[in-house]
């Protein structure tokens, strides 16, 4: 089989000699390393080449290079971003404030828009409106109105109706006073009198006692005290005697019958002791106290006689 048949020595002189040129030979043969690198330095300065020519082509605006190049979701949500921001821009000021105006002229076209059409919609508030209604709307008519509910609520009518006057020629007149639910004659001890005084002359003396309501007035047919004077309305005041409890100051509780005035909303209001007494609203009377209806002269003076 072709066999060195030199001897050893010789063998190994002639590969000492020849390691000068065996190395160099090693060196310039190709590894598989080297191999990859290159490979991959190549598939690189693919990819380069790739990408410039993609930006060349976009640069360019020719219809072939629009078909060559398809746009990508990538690219689709940088464009939104980009117009996302421009937009934001356009909103804000350079001072970060908002401007409106662009909203308000967004709002204005959109109005503009709807009057061209003739449809004006109709805001309401509250529930969700039928589906009739909401049809209706969106043709731009009115839609129709809810059917009034019956009302249970108190009116006054039958309060004015039990409260009141039949005359003999069949009218009636309502009363605008009737006594509350604390209303009481006085003590059979406690003697309480109006002297109705017209300059220094006593006129009339009323014992009122003798009841718990004085209705003032010039309604004659229902009027407990009549006053022809013409400032004084037809029903006046009212002169109440009411039993009103309180407590002492053992915790016990005291009741007494006292009198008050109550002034029935006149036209000319009622003065007490050269005061204007509240309309509607009661006011305690006490020994000596003096009362005047009206624009009248007359001096009502109550007193309570002394006790034996």
């Amino acid at each position: 089989m072709g066999y060195d048949e030199s001897p050893p020595d010789e063998r190994r002189a002639s590969r000492s000699d020849g390691e000068g040129a065996y190395e160099p030979d090693r060196r310039s043969r190709p590894t598989r390393r080297d191999d990859s690198h290159r490979r991959s330095d190549r598939r690189r300065d693919r990819s380069r080449d790739r990408s410039r020519n993609r930006k060349r082509h976009r640069r360019s605006g020719s219809p072939d290079d629009a078909r060559w190049h398809q746009p990508t979701s990538r690219d689709r949500d940088r464009d939104k971003g980009d117009e996302r921001r421009r937009r934001r821009s356009r909103d804000y000021d350079q001072n970060g404030v908002k401007n409106s105006h662009h909203r308000r002229a967004r709002d204005d076209d959109h109005d503009d828009d709807r009057e061209k059409n003739g449809k004006q919609l109709v805001k309401r508030s509250g529930p969700l409106p039928s589906q009739a209604d909401s049809f209706a709307v969106t043709k731009g008519e009115e839609p129709a109105k809810p059917k009034e509910k019956p009302n249970y609520g108190i009116t006054g009518a039958l309060a004015a109706a039990t409260n009141s006057v039949v005359q003999s020629d069949g009218s009636k007149i309502v009363l605008k006073y009737h006594e509350p639910p604390e209303a009481r004659k006085a003590s059979p001890k406690d003697q309480w009198k109006l002297f109705v005084f017209k300059g220094e002359d006593i006129v009339d003396t009323v014992p009122l006692s003798q009841r718990s309501c004085w209705l003032v007035g010039r309604e004659l047919a229902v009027v407990d005290l009549p006053a022809e004077h013409p400032s004084i309305s037809k029903q006046h005041a009212v002169i109440q005697f009411r039993h009103i409890e309180k407590r002492n100051e053992y915790g016990d509780k005291i009741g007494k019958v006292k009198p008050y005035l109550i002034d029935l909303e006149s036209a000319n209001g009622t003065m007490l002791n050269g005061k204007k007494v509240p309309e509607s609203r009661y006011l305690e009377i006490k020994d000596k106290d003096m009362i005047q209806f009206g624009q009248s002269t007359r001096e009502y003076v109550i007193m309570l006689a002394p006790k034996d």
